[in-house]
Parts: C-alpha cells; sequence; structure tokens
C-alpha cells in the first residue's frame, strides 16, 4: 500500500471524494456539504489517509487562501444589481443592522456559553457573522425555494464573509496591540482605510479586465488564465497590505465585473463556476481531514450549549431584528433566520488567529480551533439536513421542476401544451409577439412575452420549474442558440430543439433534435394543419413498449415516455428512453380513420 503515501494519489483521491460526494447528493437529495464533510473526516481523522499538513505541510494555507478568494470571486460573479430588485432592502439590513446585533449576540454567547475570555470572544463572535458561499451555494443549488429567499442567502453569505474577517481583524489588533497612544477609534480608521484601499483595488482591476478584454487587447484563449491570475495577483496584493482585506478585493471584482455589460464573460462565468465546484469539493475534503484526535479532544461539553445559543437564539434573533421593518413575508424571515452553515472561511481566519495568539501567550487560545470546527459541522449537519423540510413546512419549497417550457408560439406548440396540460404537466409557452400567443393563452395556457435570451427573462421566468425546455420557433439556428445558451444552466438534457430539415445542417452538438429531418417545424405544422393528433397509451405487462411500436399506423412518430411521478422522456433523434409497466407513450399521428 505504499502507493498511498504518495501525494499524487492523495490529490486525485481529494478530487474523487469531493465530485463523488456531490455526484452522490445530486442523486440522492442529500446535502453536498454534508457529504463530503463526512467524506473528509474518513479519509482524514478516521482513517489517516489524508493529513494535510503533513502531505501539504506550509503550503496548506496559502491552498486554503487562495481557493477562498476564487471561490469569493465567482460567489461575486453572481451578484447581479438586478437582483436586488425585490431583496435589496433585506440585504441592506442583513449587513447593516445583522453584522453589529449578531457580533454583539455572538460574543455574548461564547463569554456566557463557550466560557471564553471576553476578548476572544469578541473575536470568535466576529467571525461568527460570516455564512460563507462555499456552503451556502451547494446548499440553495440543491433547493428550489424561489428567486427572493435564495438571492438574500447569496448575497448575504458573499457581502458578509469579507466583513467577518475585518471584524477578526480588528479584535486582533485591539487585543495585542501594546501602545498606550493607540484608541479603539485609531485602530478601526485603520481597518476602515485597509478595506476602502482593498474595495478600489477590486474595482480597479474588474475596471480593468473589462476595458482590456472586449477591445482585443487579449486573445479569446487567455481570457480565462487572465482573469484567474488578476484575481489571485489582486488577493495577494491585497493581503501584503492589511491581513484578510484580500477577501474584499476579490469580492467588491467579481460584483463589479458581473454588473458591467460584457459579452466576453458569459463563457468566463461558467469557467468560474466550474472551477468553483472544484475548488469547493477540494476545500471540503481538506477541512475536516485537518482535525485530529487531540484537537476532537479539546472539544468541552460547555461548548454545547454555545452551539445552542448560535443556532436557537443568536442567528434567529439577528435575522428578526434585521428584517424588522422590512415588507418580507413571515415564512421567508422565518427559512432566513434557520439557515446560517458557517464554511471554510470561518475555520481558516479562526485557525490563523489562534495560531498567532497562541504564540503571543493569549489565554483560552487553545480552544479556537476545535470550537470552530464544531460550529462548521454542526451548522452544516443541521442546517443542511433539515433545510429542505423547513422549506416544505413553510410552504417555500416549490418541489421538483415537472413543467415544460415551449419556445415559439404556434400551432404544434399550443397542441402539445394542450396536451401535457391534460396529463397534469405544467406548461409555458414563450414567444416575442403577443399577437402569436393569443391561441395559446385561449387555450389556456401560460405564456410569457419576452425574447427568452434576455437576462430581464430570469426576473420573471424560473428555469428550476421546467424539466424541459423545447425550442420550436422557425429558426432552425435560434432554436440550437437557445439550446447552447440555456444549456448550461438547465442541462443539455433538458433542452431541445425541433428537428432540422434537409436544407440546414443537423446541430446535435447544440441540443438534443427531436423527430429527426421528418419533424422540422414546417412540416410539424403542416401535419397539424393536416389534422394530426397527440395520443397517448399505457405500457403494460402484457403489451411492450416494443409491441406498441409495432401496432402503431404508419407515419406515427415517438413523441415521450410520461413516467407516473411526472417526469417526461423525450424521444430523441440520437436515444430513446426506456419504458416501464405504468408508464404511457405519447406519440404524435395523423386522424384515426
Amino acid at each position: 500500500m505504499d502507493f498511498i503515501d504518495s501525494l499524487m494519489v492523495k490529490i486525485a483521491l481529494i478530487g474523487l471524494l469531493g465530485i463523488g460526494a456531490q455526484w452522490i447528493a445530486w442523486r440522492t437529495g442529500k446535502p453536498a456539504i454534508a457529504l463530503m464533510m463526512i467524506a473528509g473526516l474518513i479519509a482524514g481523522p478516521v482513517t489517516g489517509i489524508i493529513v494535510p499538513e503533513r502531505d501539504f505541510g506550509a503550503l496548506m494555507e496559502p491552498i486554503v487562501k487562495l481557493a477562498v478568494a476564487v471561490i469569493l470571486f465567482d460567489g461575486g460573479l453572481s451578484l447581479n444589481f438586478r437582483e436586488l430588485k425585490h431583496s435589496g432592502v433585506a440585504v441592506l439590513m442583513l449587513v447593516l443592522v445583522g453584522v453589529p446585533v449578531g457580533w454583539a449576540l455572538g460574543t455574548a454567547a461564547a463569554y456566557y456559553g463557550a466560557g471564553l475570555p471576553l476578548p476572544l470572544a469578541a473575536l470568535f463572535g466576529g467571525i461568527m457573522v460570516v455564512t460563507g458561499p462555499t456552503v451556502i451555494g451547494p446548499m440553495l443549488r440543491s433547493l428550489n425555494i424561489g428567486r427572493r429567499p435564495a438571492q438574500i442567502l447569496k448575497w448575504e453569505g458573499i457581502v458578509n464573509d469579507p466583513i467577518g474577517a475585518l471584524l477578526a481583524v480588528f479584535i486582533f489588533a485591539w487585543i495585542t496591540y501594546t501602545g498606550e497612544s493607540v484608541s479603539m477609534a485609531d485602530i478601526a480608521i485603520e481597518v476602515v482605510l485597509a478595506t476602502a484601499a482593498a474595495a478600489l483595488l477590486g474595482a480597479g482591476l474588474a475596471f480593468l479586465v473589462t476595458w482590456l478584454f472586449p477591445r482585443g487587447y487579449v486573445p479569446e484563449f487567455l481570457k480565462a488564465p487572465v482573469l484567474l491570475v488578476t484575481v489571485i495577483g489582486g488577493f495577494v496584493a491585497a493581503d501584503i497590505m492589511y491581513h484578510e482585506t484580500g477577501l474584499v478585493t476579490v469580492t467588491v471584482m467579481g460584483i463589479v465585473v458581473a454588473n458591467r455589460q460584457v459579452y466576453a464573460f458569459a463563457s468566463l462565468r461558467r469557467f468560474k463556476e466550474d472551477l468553483g465546484v472544484l475548488l469547493v469539493s477540494g476545500v471540503f475534503i481538506l477541512l475536516p481531514a485537518t482535525l485530529d484526535w487531540e484537537t476532537m479532544r479539546a472539544f468541552e461539553l460547555r461548548f454545547l450549549l454555545f452551539l445552542a445559543l448560535l443556532l436557537f437564539v443568536v442567528r434567529p434573533v439577528t435575522v428578526m431584528v434585521s428584517l424588522l421593518f422590512t415588507r418580507l413575508p413571515w415564512n421567508e424571515r422565518l427559512f432566513i433566520a434557520w439557515i446560517a452553515p458557517r464554511g471554510v472561511v470561518a475555520v481558516a481566519i479562526t485557525g490563523l488567529f489562534a495560531f498567532r495568539l497562541f504564540e503571543l501567550g493569549v489565554e483560552g487560545t487553545e480552544a479556537l480551533v476545535p470550537l470552530s470546527f464544531a460550529v462548521v459541522i454542526a451548522t452544516i449537519v443541521a442546517h443542511g439536513f433539515t433545510a429542505q423540510t423547513l422549506a416544505r413546512r413553510l410552504g417555500l419549497d416549490r418541489g421538483p421542476g415537472l413543467g415544460v417550457l415551449l419556445v415559439g408560439a404556434n400551432g404544434w406548440t399550443v397542441a402539445l401544451g394542450t396536451f401535457l396540460k391534460e396529463l397534469g404537466v405544467p406548461v409555458t409557452v414563450a414567444d416575442t409577439s403577443r399577437l402569436a400567443l393569443r391561441p395559446a393563452a385561449r387555450a389556456g395556457l401560460e405564456t410569457y412575452q419576452g425574447d427568452i435570451l434576455n437576462e430581464v427573462t430570469q426576473d420573471h421566468l424560473e428555469l428550476s420549474d421546467y424539466q424541459h425546455l423545447i425550442a420550436a420557433t422557425e429558426s432552425p439556428t435560434r432554436n440550437a442558440l437557445i439550446c447552447t445558451d440555456l444549456g448550461p444552466e438547465m442541462g443539455y438534457h433538458a433542452v431541445a430543439q425541433i428537428g432540422v430539415d434537409r436544407d440546414h445542417p443537423p446541430l446535435h452538438d447544440r441540443g438534443r433534435v427531436l423527430f429527426g429531418e421528418d419533424g422540422s417545424i414546417d412540416a410539424l405544422l403542416a401535419r397539424q394543419d393536416e389534422g394530426w393528433q397527440f395520443r397517448r397509451t399505457p405500457i403494460t405487462e402484457q403489451f411492450s413498449l416494443a409491441d406498441k411500436r409495432e401496432r402503431m399506423p404508419a407515419g406515427t412518430m415517438m413523441a415521450a415516455i410520461y413516467k407516473p411521478d411526472g417526469r417526461l422522456r423525450f424521444f430523441a433523434a440520437d436515444s430513446s428512453p426506456s419504458a416501464e409497466a405504468g408508464d404511457v407513450l405519447i406519440t404524435y399521428g395523423p386522424p384515426e380513420r
């Protein structure tokens, strides 16, 4: 088993465990962060295969910090100011009111509950105002709770992360500074000025890259690497000037880039999202793997009181006080008041300051690291495994997206939408023409007027509500473009275009193709005029899909398989779904004679 001692094997194992845990979470609906945490505990303190301090040595801290920097930048890229249209006041109150209230309550909980000395309690209370995009993002990805509460939690997690770090920097300076001529006000001014300089650096770098990229000063193949290096360089530069201000730099840089109208960043954003998933997977394997039995033995029973106060008093009171005068519905307030998992930033910052304070001989420092790990584990498990149940109880859970979005209003899409609605499938027909949407509206179908590729559309349509999107406009090229643009968000298995005719090359790589060359939109509309209809036929033990196929009238097209749980599986030019007893076969064929 000597090969296990190879660092390359361990790096590969970290990636395998992290991505594997996320895949299992996707398949089972369990919280990904909790599964990654369990995998890290097994690989670390349980089996001893991965010991980050031994395997990576002095590289461990910079690896984690740079990963956090890229994750925060990726989080900033997801913060578009358009999202604040309905949630801006709540986000503002959670920052302006929630941070000081949470800091005060967290300090009291650490002092009275965990028994920490007051200076350390204030330091730890400041760190605990963070919720962390490293855990909020994967948690929200597994939920379908609607746009507003998800946006509030996302904005709070990303914005409060650097604020919590700066609070810790302020308290650390207060604890360690020995000069009598410097007051708390002087320290606060120093931290504020350093924060402002870091924010200006981030904004400056963002404007620089968004000015260079569209003007062709950087070739396409270098844009992603240049952006990544700029993020890392800005983080390191700010961190060298003043500890932990690099988090402010990368967060501001991400927000500015996200709100600058630069076409090139559509593909770059996807690259950063993929990189963010990889980094979150790696960090949350390394994070619990750093635990050892000595650290775990340092956990004291009195810490349980602190955890209870943090979960059931500090967070709920902080949110309720912050949102007291907002118009946010009570069910959304209660949900936000419960969800506050802590992640890698909390542990990384706590470990950094604990090490420095231990060297200075500050009493009680040895309790910080086990307490921070306890907070991360307790909040991830408590919030990760209860979020979906609570959302369902509060009426926020929208359930699995079982709708179908038909892009292009015409006779065929109206016929398909009407048929699916009779089966109980929610259907929305989208088109840019109000006149074209009138037949769909008269048929009782939900309609949306607007360009499906317009970013403003996302303010009106929840793509997570749909299990399939079918592009059926008159232009095969536009159909392919729709699938290309929305495929990364919905999944390429969930987007499809109507079959192309013989005058256009097949575009299979831009979405699944339904009906093949015989199913161009012109051919389907012609068949619709001839009286073709959608029909359903149950699949039984006696009559399988193969039997039904043999008995179908000539020319009939296989459209989809409808599952008892509401899932639809469409037949494509290059694949056919399987059918079992209890399923329903949907066909499209000529009128019965």
